[in-house]
């Protein structure tokens, strides 16, 4: 089942906030995603609320290979290094709400993502995380996020399970549990603020 997660200072909503938010081409939808349960739930966000839709890549690709992947973001987090993306966005300064999605890599927000919070100045803009895991939670990327977004309206943050690929379970966002996550998704975008969804 999804969790909704907020802290009662960092992810509180303000009355008067939460009636700005509209469901219109103001939104960008920026995610990473390695099987593909996290690009599912921003697919259903993206139909809801409209906007932009982009998938985080990046100039090296990361191995196939899981147990290759996690060494690598091992050492990454380790040694704080952040991967170059391919993926530009010229034209963010044109989006005042923008949702981050992201899987749970290491028990903290994943390198590329770092990398996209860093590139991009999003001071005085709404930011809504949403993420999936392999059940563990979200780990410390809520706390991640604060760090490098700040001058941000962080609202409350989505988080679902999703695959677990250690078990070679990878997408399981799909079927029955792709419906119920919707349900779920939309109950979440109404408590934040999205009055007009579509």
């Amino acid at each position: 089942m999804a969790t909704l997660s907020a802290s009662s200072t960092l992810y509180a909503q303000e009355q008067e906030s939460e009636s700005d938010l509209q469901s219109d081409d103001a939104n960008l939808i920026v995610y990473l995603t390695r099987t593909n349960n996290t690009k599912a739930v921003a697919s259903m966000i993206h139909e809801a609320v409209g906007g932009e839709l982009i998938e985080l890549a990046l100039e090296s690709p990361y191995p196939e290979d899981y147990d290759a992947i996690v060494s690598q973001v091992d050492e990454e987090n380790e040694t704080g290094y952040l991967p170059p993306l391919e993926t530009t966005i010229d034209n963010i300064e044109q989006y005042d709400t923008i949702f981050i999605g992201f899987p749970t890599w290491d028990m903290t927000l994943p390198p590329p993502m770092k990398s996209f919070l860093s590139e991009y100045d999003l001071s005085g803009k709404t930011v809504i995380p949403f993420n999936t895991n392999g059940g563990y939670g979200l780990g410390s990327t809520l706390e991640v996020i604060e760090e490098l977004c700040a001058g941000c309206q962080l609202l409350e943050a989505f988080e679902t399970k999703g695959g677990l690929e250690r078990d070679g379970i990878l997408l399981a966002i799909e079927n029955e549990r792709q419906e119920e996550v919707e349900a779920d998704v939309l109950a979440w975008l109404e408590s934040i603020g999205y009055s007009a969804l579509r």
